[in-house]
């Protein structure tokens, strides 16, 4: 079904899309049709990035009508799922047939494909990011026909992170592990200081931990440790000068914990945990824009002097930041391959000029840090900037036109960013 593409924005609200169509397949043989005749044409997922990465001056392409088609296949310990499918979705029923995913990003609502094809990720030194995970794809690609592709094979560390430049993922083979339970506790008003001596110690004290701020004044205000079950429980009164929380906590002072997953030290199934915010509420109404760039680890305290001196600037236009950690994967462009980091998020009030204003700045400051952006969000550097970051940009620029020669899921976005057209 195709749609008049009339007034679509994205989540945040701060991008309405420019494509003149917006298609429905049933199928994903109408999918192949759909490709092969296109011009332009890209893939919309759930609609959380930031930025025009999903757009086109074609037809956008929703995958909700597709059948998730979940399917576990315990011998080898994966998963198979159809791309448009949501991560709550996919836990819910992982969790059910006694499953898990390594981690969860903040929000379950993001769809498998567009989660993965921009390498967003969670939190924890030991775990990458959400698309370290896959262990094959199926894509259609710009003649419409299937393409397959497996761990271990050529190109395939290529095609993961594809950024909706290689074709449309219709189904992704997800690593999964036997079911397990996390208790979530949240400790408020850590002494900076204390944080800055003991970065690592904090941050592998569980198997995620996300640290709350705003950059200013003396303490860090929020700490949230995530323990898998059989890891010791968080019973001290007193984490590096942070209490704990006596009540659910969000991450924004003020707003109540009623939509975020469980805490309070209650143990439970990971699907409830291991994200920030339960699936059955929406966490904010979208009023809000997100930036963040991931660093490597050996930068991490540098970094974080870095952000505490341009409080001055950084703050009046924060909601919120949070630092998190990740681990290295071998995957071309993401924002982790080859080192281990830490991403500093940054959740901004809803003033995209202010905010667009003071981007270069922020990302002149982290530039000696190796700052690669993340792709579904608000950054300013251009494919000049953003190539000498990535060891095989290069190659991900052949592969792309390899299987998409007359640049048909190509867009403005993509131009700027990476074929820096």
């Amino acid at each position: 079904m195709t749609d008049q593409l009339v007034a679509e924005r994205n989540w945040a609200g701060n991008y309405s899309y420019q494509a003149p169509q917006l298609a429905h397949p049933a199928s994903v043989e109408e999918l192949q049709g759909l490709v092969a005749g296109a011009q332009k044409v890209r893939a919309l997922g759930s609609r959380h990035s930031f930025n025009s990465i999903a757009d086109t001056a074609g037809t956008l392409v929703v995958l909700d009508q597709l059948d998730p088609g979940i399917s576990v296949d315990a011998a080898n310990m994966t998963v198979t799922v159809s791309g448009g499918t949501r991560y709550g979705t996919l836990a819910a029923e992982l969790q059910r047939q006694g499953f898990a995913l390594h981690n969860l990003a903040s929000l379950p609502h993001i769809s498998v494909a567009g989660a993965v094809s921009t390498a967003t990720h969670g939190s924890g030194d030991a775990n990458g990011n959400l698309a370290s995970a896959v262990a094959g794809l199926e894509l259609v690609t710009a003649d419409g026909s299937i393409l397959s592709v497996r761990r271990g094979d050529e190109d395939f560390d290529g095609m993961v992170v594809g950024l909706g430049a290689l074709g449309i993922v219709t189904k992704l083979t997800l690593d999964i592990q036997p079911t397990f339970d996390v208790a979530q506790n949240v400790f408020e008003n850590l002494n900076w200081d204390l944080v800055l001596e003991n970065f690592d110690q904090i941050t592998s004290s569980a198997y995620s931990v996300s640290l709350f701020t705003d950059w200013s004044g003396e303490t860090v205000g929020q700490a949230w440790l995530k323990r898998r079950g059989g890891d010791a429980a968080a019973e001290t009164s007193d984490f590096f000068g942070g209490t704990p929380a006596t009540e659910a906590r969000h991450p924004l002072p003020g707003v109540s914990g009623s939509n975020c997953t469980q805490q309070l030290g209650m143990a439970g199934p990971w699907s409830d945990r291991l994200a920030h915010f339960r699936m059955e509420f929406t966490p904010s109404q979208g009023d809000e824009l997100q930036s963040e760039y991931l660093i490597p680890r050996e930068h991490a305290v540098d970094a974080l002097r870095t952000m505490r001196r341009l409080s001055d600037v950084v703050t009046p236009l924060l909601l919120v930041g949070e630092i998190r950690t990740v681990a290295a994967d071998q995957l071309w462009l993401s924002a982790n391959y080859g080192r281990d980091g830490i991403g500093l998020h940054f959740t901004w009030r809803q003033d995209q000029p202010a905010v667009e204003a003071i981007l270069p700045l922020l990302e002149a400051e982290l530039g000696p840090f190796a700052a690669r952006p993340h792709w579904g969000k608000l950054f300013d550097a251009g494919a000049a900037v953003v190539a000498p970051l990535y060891p095989r940009f290069n190659d991900f620029i052949a592969l792309a036109e390899r299987l998409d020669p007359s640049g048909k899921f190509r867009n403005d976005f993509l131009d700027r960013t990476v074929f820096g057209s």
